[in-house]
């Protein structure tokens, strides 16, 4: 009962990724830099779909969706991180524990299942592109999305009132840069081993499902695109697929490298370089994925910034 009344007294540490050696502060200067890359690129992709009419398609609509994730994503985890490197306070309050772990775990899983809509979207376009204004209409579109935000929602709940159900003795420090479930459980004086495999069975439920049912969407387009008679129409759709499984590929193998492992096979450095690069360095990497190859985003910035020289109204 003492370890437990300790941890809802005492502040959690976090002990960061940098010290500050010259390479440390090169690379804290280019994670800022990567920082606010990622917050102009997301900003930028959510503004560019909102004001261009032409843009309100189901698969841009979800395009925003992600960016607007991406966006959260990174903000709930470096200002805290380069405020704490640059004043020398690295402690972090429960509660700011509690915001930083609902946000990140939530936003985590609405993103995976994010991107199994936007699979399906790409496989509805491509296989039954007559039956596509009926299948992704607005309305069906709006409620798979608001059941990505709702789900992952759930998942950060349930993370959030079991890690911080456990009681924490000895030392508080964390061995990341935000507070992370896995590095939480290995603080804790308490027998988690339930948990951790309640964890791992979440895991496979919000990455293998939705995985499977983006390999299975992409199995039906790659037939599709293969059959297709025309090249224009089988490139465009290779460029779009091709953007949406790089994500795919980057999101999901760094998420099953940090969540389906045991605690007793975790090494602190690992998790902060893989953790560093789907909280930091993926969030700047998605609009540029999905933009630079698309003529369509490329025209609407084009668009917006000719009617911003002009002062006329966007649509």
């Amino acid at each position: 009962m003492e370890g437990e009344n300790e941890t809802f007294s005492a502040d959690f540490t976090l002990l960061g990724i940098f010290s500050h050696t010259p390479t440390h502060i090169f690379l804290f200067s280019l994670v800022l830099g990567i920082f606010t890359v990622a917050l102009l690129g997301n900003t930028l992709m959510v503004l560019l779909i909102y004001l261009d009419t032409q843009l309100h398609t189901p698969m841009y609509f979800l395009l925003s969706q992600l960016s607007l994730m991406d966006l959260m994503l990174i903000c709930t985890t470096v200002p805290k991180m380069a405020y704490g490197y640059l004043s020398g306070r690295k402690s972090i309050s429960v509660a700011g524990c509690e915001a930083q772990i609902f946000f990140y775990v939530s936003l985590l899983g609405a993103e995976c299942f994010l991107l199994s809509v936007m699979a399906y979207d790409r496989y509805v376009a491509i296989c039954y592109p007559l039956r596509y204004p009926h299948l992704m209409s607005q309305k069906i579109c709006g409620l798979m999305t608001a059941s990505s935000w709702i789900l992952g929602s759930f998942d950060g709940i349930v993370d959030v009132a079991a890690t911080l159900s456990f009681s924490y003795c000895g030392s508080l420090e964390i061995a990341q840069f935000f507070c992370d479930v896995p590095a939480l459980l290995s603080l804790s004086c308490t027998d988690t081993s339930k948990f951790e495999t309640f964890v791992f069975i979440c895991c496979l439920l919000m990455l293998f499902l939705p995985l499977s049912l983006i390999v299975i969407s992409y199995t039906h387009v790659i037939v599709t695109v293969i059959r297709m008679s025309s090249g224009e129409g089988r490139q465009k759709a290779f460029t779009t697929c091709t953007s949406h499984l790089i994500v795919v590929g980057m999101y999901y193998g760094a998420a099953m490298f940090i969540y389906m492992r045991p605690t007793s096979n975790r090494s602190p450095t690992q998790d902060k370089m893989v953790s560093a690069f789907y909280t930091i360095l993926t969030p700047m990497l998605n609009p540029f994925i999905y933009s630079l190859r698309n003529k369509d985003v490329t025209r609407a910035f084009r668009k917006v910034i000719r009617k911003g020289k002009s002062g006329e109204s966007i649509g």
